[in-house]
């Protein structure tokens, strides 16, 4: 049995990890500051870990096999707002985790993203320079580069997922579902592609890249690209939705804060190879997201919160 410690436990990636893995094979103990959650099946802590010594605290207390990072400031507009406490979360933590995971022989996996990539060409491998556009995308590049200088043995992931959350609005797929369910009129960017992955698929990945020991760096993306526009589109056909409610738009119309890469395709034949499978296709993850909703999974997710 395999004994996880997430950081971020009631974000998106974290809860959904750590209600899917805990159980008969796996452990796993959640960690979170401003979230405090109720009524799960693992067991919670409560703790800054931007503060001294907590990190290294809570690693010795828990006494887990791995530290699934996932902690972060995810919110891009947010992070162009207040860059410093972006680093202070997305940049300095990454390091302070690594090292005591480090010091307590603890394997870490750490998350980051497709966006330190500018999206001029798209396709990226592992070995492609990173060029972010943004505060959150240079934020959570220096991340990686602070965990895996303070921890040679981590796994970097860089990501891009969907899935049901505790609020409901902290993944595009959300916002399509509720909005469409509402009948609300809505754009969909054409000009931003990306390659989605269904969150239970990611959090298999994790647990996979773990149990073999994987080191460095690694793309873990949905194998299937695709423009936001045409991810709504498969959303609201898959949930029963009109199609018609979505209308084709450029990113450039969009008023966002922070720039956004118009192409964040990656490659994932390093992780693919690295595992020995092909990652799940879009349509089989689609389908659990649908089978979750159909289920109360989504609402369930919102009872979860303390406050």
């Amino acid at each position: 049995m395999t004994h996880f410690l997430v950081t971020g436990a009631s974000g998106l990636l974290g809860l959904n990890f750590a209600l899917a893995v805990d159980g008969k094979d796996h452990q796993v103990t959640g960690v979170d500051y401003r979230n405090p959650l109720k009524w799960v099946n693992f067991k919670m802590l409560q703790a800054d870990l931007t503060e001294p010594g907590v990190v290294e605290r809570v690693i010795a207390e828990v006494k887990p096999d791995v530290v699934l990072h996932c902690a972060a400031n995810a919110n891009v507009d947010d992070c162009e707002k207040d860059p410093i406490a972006a680093r202070k979360l997305n940049s300095d933590l990454p390091g302070a985790v690594a090292a005591a995971a480090k010091k307590h022989a603890v394997k870490m996996v750490h998350i980051s993203t497709d966006a330190v990539f500018d999206g001029k060409t798209g396709n990226y491998s592992e070995e492609d320079l990173p060029n972010p556009l943004s505060v959150y995308a240079s934020t959570k590049l220096e991340g990686e580069k602070t965990a895996l200088d303070a921890n040679p043995d981590a796994l970097v992931l860089r990501v891009n997922f969907y899935g049901w959350s505790i609020t409901g609005k902290r993944s595009l797929a959300e916002w399509f579902v509720y909005s469409l369910a509402e009948n609300k009129q809505l754009k969909g960017f054409t000009d931003i592609l990306f390659c989605p992955m269904m969150v239970l698929d990611l959090a298999d990945c994790i647990v996979d890249s773990a149990a073999k020991d994987l080191k460095g760096l690694y793309h873990c993306v949905g194998p299937d690209v695709m423009s936001k526009y045409d991810f709504g589109v498969a959303i609201a056909r898959r949930f029963g939705f009109d199609p018609a409610l979505i209308s084709p738009a450029s990113v450039y119309d969009g008023g966002l804060a922070a720039a956004r890469s118009p192409n964040l395709t990656l490659s994932t034949i390093r992780i693919q190879t690295a595992l020995g499978r092909p990652l799940p296709d879009f349509e089989s993850g689609l389908q659990k997201f649908f089978n979750q909703y159909r289920h109360g999974y989504s609402e369930m997710l919102k009872t979860l919160t303390a406050s």
